[in-house]
């Protein structure tokens, strides 16, 4: 009988070569209690978070917890049911009206997570005899609603316009086009160019989707995202985003104002054969939500700790994955997976907690060091991480 999970030797080979040199396991971390959202127990230790994607500090809000708490006694657990059949309450229609509100949008739609809300748009969205055109990096999910819709996929370079237009123009006349971009991608941290994407996106008769999972929250003046930060929110047809980032809980979203996005109710695999989010997280959700609409305060600091990271950091001597910071996101480049884990170990051991992130999830095979910052960063923890990198650095011989 052949062993199906013969195909996974590679990497099982992987894993225990690296734990055979004595370095913790990276991908297997507990957190034993979590006291806000920039420390928690890890291994016994008080350890500072530096890689949870909690970019506005929101899973500890007063009002966010309360709301939660109020859902629970008023609804109970779950819904035990799809959104199309039980399982819209009072509260899903709430959280879909804040982000309405949020965007300045027509319609919004609730997945049960981020990755189905791009599972489910991209694969209903984009079908047989159509074309998607998308970034050679772009996410897991984006990819696997491409593969579930079968579409005809075309990539293109990293960020690269000329490459996205030169395979726009090579589409038969007629064809259905999809252009699918991100506002900030999440191993290096990195903005898209979407003001000049859009505009030769639009030129080629193309739909545009934008995944704003990274910078919802955070970037423009709204904190809308890249698009908007480049004034080209108007342009796009489709913004994918998360909770489980900017608005500290779990779930995805879309939101548009095509007048005939509705339909996707009734036709959208991923919504309609799936449990809706229970009363609690979408109440956590509309609560945040409402609350990113008047962060500017915290949009500003969180700026001011991802200057500061990647100064002290390049300073010091890292290789980082931009030149100048971006996003929330600074991204450390390792020499290889064993420094890598390595340096993960030495910082943990330090008391900072980052994500080690490898092939194949990575650009061009790198093994990276990701920091994700966070509003509730203080400055003194800023500076405190920039000793620990520094420390842990000379130690595995980085820097």
């Amino acid at each position: 009988m052949t062993d199906l999970f013969s195909k996974f030797d590679p990497i099982i080979e992987m894993r225990r070569g690296l734990l055979a040199s004595g370095v913790e396991d990276p991908f297997s971390l507990v957190m034993e209690r979590v006291l806000s959202p920039t420390v928690a127990v890890c291994n016994g230790r008080e350890t500072i978070l530096l890689g949870t994607y909690n970019y506005m500090g929101m899973t500890f809000d007063p009002d966010v917890i309360a709301a939660g708490k109020q859902a629970l006694d008023d609804y109970g657990s779950g819904t035990t049911g799809s959104r199309v059949l039980n399982g819209t309450y009072a509260g899903h229609k709430a959280v879909e009206q804040a982000l309405c509100d949020f965007y300045a949008m027509e319609h919004a739609m609730v997945f049960s997570t981020g990755y189905q809300a791009n599972l489910g748009v991209i694969s209903t969205v984009a079908g047989k005899g159509d074309y998607i055109v998308l970034d050679i990096d772009s996410h897991a999910s984006i990819w696997d609603g491409c593969k579930m819709g079968d579409a005809e996929v075309v990539p293109f370079k990293h960020n690269d316009i000329e490459a996205m237009e030169k395979r726009l123009k090579r589409i038969p006349e007629g064809a259905g086009k999809l252009v699918v971009l991100e506002g900030v991608y999440s191993m290096m941290g990195d903005i898209a160019p979407l003001k000049d994407m859009i505009a030769v996106a639009k030129a080629n008769g193309a739909m545009v989707l934008v995944d704003e999972a990274h910078s919802m929250g955070f970037i423009g003046p709204n904190g809308r995202g890249v698009a908007e930060d480049q004034g080209v929110l108007d342009q796009v047809d489709f913004v994918i985003g998360t909770f489980s980032k900017s608005v500290g809980t779990v779930g995805g979203f879309c939101v548009s104002n095509h007048p005939k996005f509705e339909i996707l109710r009734l036709v959208c695999r991923p919504y309609v054969f799936t449990a809706s989010l229970p009363p609690s997280v979408v109440a956590t959700a509309a609560t945040s939500i409402r609350k990113l609409m008047h962060a500017g305060d915290k949009r500003a600091h969180l700026w001011e700790n991802s200057r500061t990271l990647h100064a002290g950091l390049k300073a010091r001597g890292f290789q980082l994955g931009t030149d100048a910071p971006q996003s929330a996101i600074i991204a450390v480049i390792m020499p290889d997976l064993e420094r890598g884990a390595a340096m993960w170990e030495a910082l943990l051991k330090e008391g900072l907690y980052v994500n080690l992130a490898r092939p194949p999830a990575t650009p061009a095979n790198m093994t990276l060091l990701r920091c994700s910052l966070c509003a509730e960063h203080s400055a003194e923890q800023v500076q405190t991480i920039i000793g620990m990198f520094e420390r842990a650095g000379k130690a595995v011989g980085i820097i």
